[in-house]
Parts: C-alpha cells; sequence; structure tokens
C-alpha cells in the first residue's frame, strides 16, 4: 500500500513540474502590475438596498465597457441588472463612469457614484462624484462650478435631496433639484480645514470623513482643524519631473505643539455655525469622535488627552454649544476609540464597547 501511495505522489509531481516546465512562462512586472494577471478576483463595493431584501455590487457588463450594478436577492439567489453601465454615460462621452465607490440614497430612487478618485495620503478620498436619478434616469454632477477631483466625503442628506461634500478645505451643500451649490464654511485654506483633517488624526486616530449629516437634513457637523504653529515636515518628491520637488507637511513631532481642533455644527437654512464648548486645551486634545446622538438636538464627542489613557464622553447640544460630560473612562496605559455606538430604547441609552480591564466587553 505505501509503495502504491509513494509510486502515485511521485507521478503527480513529475506530471506538475513537466506541464510547468513546458508552459516556458515568465514572472514579469507587465503581468503583475499592468496586466493583472494573478490579481484575486474581486467582489464589490456591495451594498445592502433600504429595504435589506437584497443588496448589490459591480459586474463587468455584458453590452458595453464599465460595470453594472446587479442586484442579488441572497434568500432566493436571484439576479438582476439594477443600473445598466450604458445609464452612467455622462453626456458628450462615450464610456460610462469608472466606478470607484457609489452609495444609495435612503430612499432607494438615488446613486451618489464616486469616480476619477485620487489619492491622499494612504486611500483615495478625492476625486468627482455624480448622481444618478434612477426614477427620471438623470445624471448631473455634483459640483460642477468647483475644481476637478477636488471632491470629498459627499453624501446625500438623510431626506435625499440634498448633498454635502468637502472640497479644498471647505464644506459645501449642493440642491440636487436646482443644483444649487452653497458653500457652508469660506475660511478654509492654508492652516484652516474644514471637514477633513490634518496628518495626526488620519494616522492616529483613523479619521479622514469629517462632516454629519442631522437627521433631519437641517445642519451639518464638522470638524474643523488649525495647523498654524505647526513644524513643517518636507517629504521630496523625486518621480514627476527630472528635478525634486519638496512637499511641505504640517507635522509634529513628539511633545511639539499639535493642531487645535473643534467641533461646529452648522445651519443649512442660514448658514449659522454654533461652535461647541468643549472644555480643554484644544491643542492637547484629540476630539476623537462625533456624530448625531439619536437626534438633530444633540451631539455625541469622545475626547482623548494627548496621553491617550483618558476618553471624555460628551453631550453637545447643537443650538446652544453648551456640553455635558456623561461618560469618563480612565487607564494607566492607554485606550482604543470605538466609534460603532448602536442607539437602543429610542434614544435613551446606547451600547459602548471598552477594553479598560484587559478584555474587550460590551455594555
Amino acid at each position: 500500500m505505501m509503495k502504491n501511495k509513494l509510486f502515485l505522489f511521485t507521478l503527480f509531481f513529475f506530471s506538475i513540474t513537466y506541464y510547468s516546465l513546458g508552459q516556458n512562462q515568465d514572472l514579469t512586472l507587465e503581468k503583475i502590475y499592468s496586466k493583472r494577471e494573478f490579481a484575486t478576483k474581486g467582489f464589490g463595493p456591495a451594498r445592502w438596498l433600504a429595504d435589506r431584501i437584497g443588496y448589490t455590487t459591480l459586474e463587468l457588463s455584458k453590452k458595453t465597457e464599465g460595470k453594472d450594478i446587479v442586484k442579488y436577492n441572497p434568500e432566493t439567489g436571484s439576479r438582476s441588472v439594477l443600473v445598466n453601465a450604458a445609464s452612467l454615460i455622462p453626456k458628450g462621452k462615450d464610456k460610462p463612469l469608472e466606478i470607484r465607490n457609489y452609495i444609495w440614497s435612503e430612499d432607494g430612487e438615488k446613486l451618489l457614484i464616486f469616480t476619477n478618485t485620487r489619492r491622499v495620503w494612504r486611500y483615495h478620498t478625492r476625486g468627482d462624484y455624480w448622481v444618478l436619478n434612477l426614477k427620471f434616469g438623470k445624471l448631473q454632477q455634483i459640483g460642477k462650478t468647483l475644481k476637478p477631483t477636488t471632491l470629498q466625503f459627499a453624501k446625500f442628506s438623510p431626506d435625499s435631496k440634498k448633498v454635502a461634500f468637502v472640497s479644498e478645505q471647505n464644506i459645501y451643500v449642493e440642491d440636487l433639484l436646482s443644483e444649487i451649490i452653497t458653500p457652508l464654511t469660506v475660511d478654509g485654506g492654508d492652516n484652516i480645514i474644514n471637514g477633513t483633517f490634518d496628518w495626526v488624526y488620519e494616522e492616529e486616530l483613523n479619521l479622514r470623513d469629517g462632516i454629519r449629516w442631522s437627521p433631519d437634513s437641517k445642519k451639518v457637523a464638522f470638524w474643523q482643524m488649525d495647523t498654524e504653529g505647526i513644524g513643517t515636515f518636507y517629504m521630496i518628491n523625486n518621480l514627476d519631473s527630472i528635478y525634486p520637488k519638496l512637499i511641505p507637511i504640517p507635522y509634529p513631532k513628539v511633545g511639539t505643539t499639535n493642531s487645535a481642533s473643534k467641533i461646529g455644527v452648522v445651519n443649512i437654512e442660514n448658514k449659522k455655525t454654533t461652535w461647541m464648548n468643549i472644555p480643554g486645551d484644544s491643542r492637547n486634545h484629540y476630539l476623537a469622535r462625533m456624530d448625531w446622538a439619536h437626534s438633530s438636538d444633540e451631539l455625541i464627542i469622545q475626547q482623548l488627552n494627548r496621553a491617550q489613557n483618558t476618553n471624555k464622553v460628551y453631550f453637545a447640544d447643537s443650538e446652544t454649544g453648551t456640553t455635558k460630560v456623561i461618560h469618563t473612562e480612565k487607564v494607566d496605559t492607554w485606550l482604543d476609540v470605538y466609534d460603532d455606538l448602536d442607539w437602543l430604547d429610542k434614544g435613551n441609552s446606547f451600547t459602548w464597547r471598552s477594553d479598560k480591564t484587559g478584555w474587550l466587553h460590551l455594555y
């Protein structure tokens, strides 16, 4: 028996070796990076639909270039093309939009497409956005009067009538019916960053998207950073031309000045911004997390000290800016920050993840 197994294994091994040699194929950079012959087959991005009955994903179109958005019912396995690639061809163009990401509106009648993207630090968070109205078949570009490929973090309002986004360190909102673009902040640029973050927040706290719609679609909460006084770190770009270029980046070293950060709520109607009154030195604390607290009246904000071993959780009144501490967590070492709060009992309580005991628990 053992001899038969050894014989079969030897025969299998030499057959594979002979087949491989017979192919006489070289492993090249072109095959790896240009043709992507060895890339794994992708899936998605997948998005659950509002009715929770099915989900959508991207698949190569059989009728034209580009990708269709296909709906699947996981219970029955049924498949249908919800958005064909041909409907994503802008006027005057002959190819459909290349979809980097997409989001459905709450009413399920509109599709927000992220395309023509550029990298910011590690990830592609800058580019162009388009909205497809499935009911009328209308495809419109968001922020089309602004500089191309500068839009970030676009998102539908909960009532599906507007889109808020960031462009060149300012925040805008666009009415989808009138296509009127309204700036919500105008002081962004140089040291002031609205709706997104500096290097430290991206690196330390995994924060990039700094705008949040209120549940009633009437307000936008956002972070503002002030990088004045931070030391400059110069990176060398040797790739774009025959001469290197210096890229200045505000980058605090250990013990040096950090960015100042604060959180504001801007009213869409009157453009008035209310700043949240959060105690503590804004350059020696991090506003690590922020979102609406199950209503359009309050925010819930997590504030870390610079040592990152104390986390204070605040409720903040969106109209007056007054705040109160509702929870404090402190350890001798350092704390992880979690942002997956789930509201229960009609907003009277929420879940809280913590590893303050050395083990991760849900409270």
